[in-house]
């Protein structure tokens, strides 16, 4: 049974954060899409109906029958990781937490009432210990930040979006609160990464547990710098076709690609406010109920405007283009488009057709 003491924690140093509030980690991205998320037409109303319809007792009791529940007498070693990741971020009750047999490396931390955290046979067999305790931290921080709720609801809507697809219409008003919810849960997931590195406060094992999840166990095969910069080139690379595709590529799924989750978690491990949480400068929950909202918009409409700015994607800059009044936008949209340039040569044609874009100069091997 899981101890909700915090007794017997490990005894590695590692920072402690009493009373620490979600939005110390919380990605400005995360809360903006959260409420544009419950600004959606009918979104209240689905909600308030699921979150007493939710069959959650149901599913607690699946997995209490087939999976296996960490405690001091199985998988003792995620326990200690548990008891220390609640002890870190000072969650008062420690979650249970299960082993799910599946070859495929994943977590997840679910439930309305209160949240289960569940792990993949193929996530504990793939990471090292403060690998997975990055993991732990990860699925602890969405217990404190609150999202399971919206995840449990995600999960039940998924599949009932497959089950009326046939009903004309009735797929349409489901699909469009599932893809919000997903929308906002990408979002969540650099936030609970944020989480994971406050609690195993190792970057590097951060950065190879992502890597890992996207290459496999063949990490003497892996390098975390050039994998972060797989995440380089692919913001800057291509023309306004492939920004098209990168978000066409990202709506089905519930995660952001690993390689760009490395990338943003590296940069905010760089951050003065990450340093600032470590030194232990950070908002307390009891300071959560006098935030303004006004504030938190304000922060998110900030984060974005300094996203276009320095965003090498294509898209983002033409975007930046625009809010700047630059000129000529409609040659600047063809040209994006079309891969053309000021010599007006063919998008499809050789290196002579076109002048070489300055940017290209040392961007390495052409692509085939």
């Amino acid at each position: 049974m899981t101890d909700n003491s915090h007794e017997n924690v490990p005894s590695r140093a590692r920072r402690r954060f009493p009373g620490i509030s979600s939005r110390a980690y919380e990605h400005p991205a995360d809360r903006s899409a959260l409420v544009a998320l419950r600004k959606l037409t009918g979104f209240d109303t689905v909600f308030k109906a699921l979150s007493g319809l939710l069959p959650e007792r149901s599913l607690r009791l699946l997995f209490l029958s087939d999976s296996v529940r960490v405690s001091d007498a199985q998988f003792a070693h995620l326990n200690d990781m548990l008891r220390d990741a609640c002890y870190i971020l000072d969650l008062e009750k420690v979650p249970p937490m299960y082993v799910k047999q599946d070859p495929q490396p994943n977590a997840m931390c679910i439930g309305l009432d209160e949240p289960i955290i569940v792990v993949t046979t193929g996530l504990v067999e793939l990471l090292d210990e403060e690998e997975m305790r990055a993991v732990v931290g990860h699925e602890v921080g969405h217990a404190l930040s609150g999202h399971s709720v919206y995840r449990t609801i995600l999960l039940f809507l998924t599949n009932l979006a497959v089950k009326v697809a046939w009903i004309p219409l009735g797929n349409v008003a489901i699909m469009a609160i599932v893809t919000a919810l997903r929308e906002w849960f990408r979002k969540s997931e650099l936030s609970a990464d944020r989480a994971g590195l406050l609690v195993g406060q190792d970057t590097q094992a951060s950065m190879r547990g992502l890597m890992k999840i996207a290459g496999g166990n063949h990490l003497h095969e892996m390098n975390v710098d050039a994998f972060l910069a797989q995440a380089d080139e692919y913001e800057k690379s291509g023309d306004l076709r492939d920004s098209v595709l990168k978000i066409l590529n990202v709506l089905p799924r519930t995660h952001p690609f690993t390689a760009v989750r490395a990338a943003e978690l590296k940069k905010w491990s760089e951050t003065r406010e990450f340093q600032r949480i470590m030194d232990g400068h950070y908002p307390r929950r009891d300071e959560d109920k006098d935030t303004s909202v006004t504030d938190s918009f304000r922060e998110s409409a900030s984060h974005y405007a300094d996203t276009v700015r320095t965003s090498k994607d294509p898209l983002m800059k033409l975007v930046g283009d625009i809010a700047g009044g630059a000129g000529d936008l409609g040659g600047k949209l063809r040209d994006k488009f079309t891969g053309g340039g000021s010599g007006g040569g063919s998008a499809t044609g050789g290196e002579s057709g076109r002048p070489q874009d300055p940017e290209e100069g040392s961007s390495g091997p052409s692509k085939g």
